[in-house]
């Protein structure tokens, strides 16, 4: 069996003058969550509907589970769970679910997942009476409720308070256990570094980084905190910028570095905030994409 779920090669897609994919290239691995990250606009939402068999690309070609995507033998093994929407309104949440288990063979059991993701109490509200959170998560049940192979989840957290977003996460980790391939677009990059085994970045429709969030974020030699502006802070054999109370210190790698930083403040008085050692997927998202708001 071929290692890879999901492959896309030289993609290109245009909406009239507008190029919103310009040649991307990535694949993912079976088993595996990968994070597609990107600012709006980037050809995110272009790229899963793809993948999903909903649109035709202009160039390049798209695999999935070994086949194209419009490919019947494609869909009873795909899962996609939309930004919003997805079910029929007049229809009850666990009518929805039952409906959807029933299309596929060996559905897992729609009552437990009502359960998991704490559904109960609006099994019999129908879809249209549902909070956007509630239709969110029951979106989500819908495209794993068939045990699929590979599973599009479009920002599957957006807008879900802490218990139902923390409730989301157990279940994505879950199919990950279970063998599940899963494609994870999303604007919180917590939320990657949690669940993401590798991290796709694209921008303006193009690849600009890809690997794990350990190696996207490593950084020797490098110490960031936070703490009052205009220290004098001086460490010997580093260079030290400061942006609003944001320190960064660079010198040589290795535990000197952190001993150096630590003692000054503890001589100033000083307690640090937010220190760091690595950087965050959020600054290296923002160094790579960078910093000006998009519509």
């Amino acid at each position: 069996m071929n290692d890879t779920a999901l492959e896309v090669v030289d993609l290109v897609k245009r909406y009239d003058t507008r190029t919103a994919l310009d040649g991307l290239s990535f694949d993912v691995g079976r088993g595996t969550v990968c994070a597609l990250l990107g600012p709006n606009g980037a050809g995110k939402t272009s790229t899963v509907e793809i993948a999903e068999g909903f649109r035709t690309a202009d160039g390049g070609s798209v695999t999935v589970l070994g086949h194209r995507p419009q490919d019947p033998a494609v869909r009873p093994r795909v899962g996609v769970m939309p930004q919003s929407g997805g079910g029929y309104p007049g229809l009850k949440a666990a009518e929805l679910l039952d409906l959807f288990a029933a299309f596929h063979a060996h559905p897992l059991d729609p009552s437990d997942l009502i359960e998991r993701l704490g559904l109960g109490e609006v099994a019999g509200t129908p879809f249209r009476r549902l909070s956007g959170g509630q239709q969110q998560r029951l979106s989500l049940a819908m495209a794993v409720v068939g045990r699929p192979e590979l599973v599009f989840l479009d920002e599957p957290t957006a807008g879900l308070d802490p218990q139902a977003r923390r409730a989301t996460w157990e279940l994505i980790e879950a199919l990950r256990h279970d063998g599940v391939t899963v494609l994870l677009t999303t604007h919180l990059m917590d939320e990657a570094e949690q669940l993401a085994d590798d991290v796709v970045v694209i921008d303006h429709g193009r690849l600009v980084a890809r690997g794990t969030v350990a190696a996207l974020t490593h950084s020797d030699g490098e110490i960031r905190f936070r703490a009052a502006p205009g220290l004098a802070l001086e460490i010997a054999g580093a260079t030290v910028t400061e942006t609003e109370g944001r320190y960064l210190v660079r010198g040589l790698a290795g535990p000197a570095l952190l001993a150096a930083v630590t003692g000054w403040c503890a001589t100033h008085g000083v307690m640090p905030q937010d220190l760091q050692t690595q950087r965050s997927l959020e600054d290296v998202f923002l160094d790579l994409t960078g910093r000006d708001l998009r519509s």
